[in-house]
């Protein structure tokens, strides 16, 4: 069953899983933890303001989907929070990895892949951030699935299929001007609507829409 997260729940996953690989000491996190890291500016697009009442939401709409927890008790002064994605789907570190950096920073190419999750799992090689991208998107339910190059770029960005994600294809301010001084910016903007509906279309196939 597809967890179709919303922006806010995506960030919140996000969050807790990378607190869980990169700082484990001090992990599970408390409320005020989670939400400063829900809304750190690095490692974060876009970059959020979240307020307790928001990652609180959060937190029980994706306890009752079983990948968020709550402690609390005795031994814990304040309840803290855990994350259990990998748990829910039987997912390892390579893959919870790679999955946080897109969950918290937007769809991504294999190679920004490879240096954004070395805090959380050291990827050999690029090979091997493939490997994992193509065992997430081939599951019978996939994960993750490759979005249709943008128009000027040489590697096709990957996306989580965990709730909406919209790709967004940005460009350097040198390709911008080159577009918009070029006899075919309307050609290539049709272009760009072309493929964003086909993945609109292939989405939609993929959860049953």
């Amino acid at each position: 069953m597809p967890l179709d997260l919303t922006p806010v729940e995506q960030r919140v996953l996000g969050s807790l899983i990378e607190k869980e690989m990169s700082t484990p000491e001090y992990y599970p996190l408390s409320m005020n933890a989670l939400v400063n890291a829900c809304n750190q500016k690095n490692n974060r697009e876009p970059v959020m303001h979240l307020v307790e009442s928001d990652t609180l939401n959060a937190i029980e709409v994706m306890r009752h989907k079983g990948v968020a927890f709550e402690h609390s008790g005795r031994e814990h002064r304040v309840p803290k929070y855990s994350q259990g994605l990998g748990q829910r789907l039987n997912l390892g570190n390579k893959d919870l990895a790679v999955l946080c950096v897109l969950l918290c920073r937007g769809p991504q190419t294999p190679g920004e892949l490879r240096g954004r999750t070395q805090s959380l799992h050291a990827f050999e090689d690029l090979d091997a951030v493939l490997s994992t991208l193509s065992r997430l998107s081939s599951r019978e339910g996939p994960l993750v699935q490759e979005l249709p190059k943008a128009p000027g770029t040489k590697e096709a960005r990957w996306t989580h299929l965990l709730g909406d994600s919209i790709p967004e294809f940005s460009a350097t301010p040198h390709q911008t001007e080159a577009r918009a001084s070029s006899p075919t910016r309307l050609d290539e903007l049709e272009g760009r609507v072309k493929s964003l509906e086909d993945f609109v279309e292939r989405l939609k196939s993929q959860l049953g829409i």
